[in-house]
């Protein structure tokens, strides 16, 4: 990156240099890695017709060059609103998004669905939609302090986001979960942009809230645990998560909340005793559940004991959890190769188990390559959150960068069998318009932090000898 320096200006104890970036050589960086990007999304989607019809179609590809022309556009406002922004966001989710279309395409092509009724040319719709509201994010939200301003408002708003899927007209219960609504030909999860919302209240919330949260407690055993009084914010968002595992039956958005509550108080008291706190509160929670509640029992049976005959056979049990694991293990270390494995067998093959499509195809080799790619879009979240100006800016940067990655974690960790299997979706590659739309949302809030972060000039104070 280039630096332009000021005349330097003397002072009684030395002189001050102001530096001044041009931001060219980082946007011209993120110009290339977007090229890269789409080199590999159209090169997957062009294996997987290969692979599965031994020929090549030209709607796909016509689409998605659509969509390389939109992600063009983007970077072109990116130049002109935000020029110091990360040059790494936009490539990383571009090429896990390319990924995502090309397995979803192969799938489609495994079940004879073409125009409409694929899913993989919803997806590229869903995409379009979601890179354009990204470019919205960009070009509207000049500076995110705006955002600590309307705490409140996301609040009330994640709030009427989380209670949507359990009004009688509108909810969509699938597979026994209530996280979807139904509108008219358009269904949405609307959880997806409540944790955006949340993350919003809670960085607002903690930067106000910190001093007493941190500052005042008993030490026990070494670590420094809060005053009952200040118990409060912890107990209601436990209740909250509590209240979506209960209401909504899904295991997955309810540890998503509260992980996400958990981590920004960490970072913004220092103290891991909310951690202890919370992490024994929710998997009391969680146990008593899986004891009193059946939907979250038979989760937890299908973990445990994934190859019983009777749990495999049982409606709701593990079969869906073994077949993915046999779709691994087919895998092996290099794959299957894109279009040539069977992942259609796995049920909900294109959302809930596209690691394990990925996997299949791609092999251990590949899921390493994906999981990088993920491992860099967070470390450069949280890179953006670490070095901000301001706490507000701080804790949305970690809050918003750790949902993605506890995101990734809960649903490989399902499909893996680490952790019981949830039915939350793959960041930018498991087909899903609401994830698409958030997680495309949230990439550009990390460009308008990153941007915020670097745009400030550099003061060098040069002592005089």
């Amino acid at each position: 990156m280039t630096v332009v320096e000021a005349e330097p200006r003397s002072t009684a104890t030395g002189s001050i240099r102001v530096r001044l970036r041009t931001p060219a050589r980082r946007r011209n960086m993120e110009l290339a890695l977007l090229l890269f990007a789409f080199a590999l999304s159209g090169a997957a989607v062009t294996l997987v017709q290969l692979g599965a019809l031994g020929r090549v179609g030209t709607t796909v590809l016509a689409l998605c060059a659509l969509l390389a022309i939109l992600l063009l556009g983007l970077h072109v406002v990116l130049r002109v609103v935000a020029p110091d922004a990360d040059p790494f966001l936009v490539p990383i989710a571009t090429a896990l998004n390319g990924l995502g279309i090309a397995e979803i395409t192969r799938l489609d092509i495994a079940d004879g669905l073409n125009g409409w009724d694929a899913a993989g040319i919803r997806q590229i719709a869903w995409a379009a939609i979601a890179i354009s509201l990204a470019i919205a994010t960009v070009i509207v939200i000049r500076n995110h302090r705006i955002l600590q301003r309307f705490r409140y408002i996301a609040m009330f708003t994640a709030f009427l986001l989380l209670v949507l899927p359990v009004i009688p007209g509108i909810r969509s219960p699938r597979f026994g979960a209530y996280i979807w609504i139904q509108v008219g030909p358009l269904s949405f999860q609307p959880g997806e942009l409540a944790k955006i919302a949340l993350a919003i209240f809670f960085a607002g919330y903690l930067v106000q809230a910190r001093d007493s949260l941190s500052m005042v407690g008993r030490r026990i055993l070494g670590i420094q645990f809060p005053r009952a009084r200040d118990l409060g914010p912890i107990l209601v968002v436990w209740v909250l998560a509590m209240g979506v595992l209960v209401m909504q039956r899904d295991l997955g958005t309810s540890l998503l909340y509260f992980g996400l509550f958990l981590v920004m108080l960490y970072v913004a008291t220092g103290r891991l005793s909310w951690i202890v706190l919370g992490l024994a509160l929710f998997l009391g929670g969680a146990y008593a559940a899986s004891r009193i509640l059946g939907y979250v029992g038979a989760r937890f049976d299908a973990w445990l004991d994934s190859f019983n005959q009777t749990i495999y056979d049982q409606q709701g049990g593990s079969y869906q959890l073994v077949q993915g694991l046999f779709g691994l293990a087919n895998g092996g270390m290099v794959g299957t190769g894109l279009g040539q494995g069977r992942p259609d067998i796995v049920p909900l093959a294109e959302s809930d188990y596209i690691i394990a499509s990925l996997g299949e195809e791609l092999g251990l080799v590949g899921l390493f390559a994906i999981l990088g790619l993920y491992l860099l879009l967070v470390s450069r979240g949280f890179r953006i959150g670490f070095t901000g100006q301001d706490d507000f800016g701080r804790l949305l940067g970690v809050g918003l960068s750790f949902v993605v990655a506890l995101q990734v974690f809960v649903v490989i960790g399902g499909v893996t069998r680490v952790i019981p299997l949830t039915g939350l979706t793959t960041p930018f590659l498991a087909a899903g318009g609401s994830s698409l739309v958030a997680n495309w949302i949230i990439v550009a809030l990390l460009l308008r932090l990153s941007d915020s972060v670097r745009s400030q000039p550099q003061l060098v104070v040069e002592q005089d000898r």
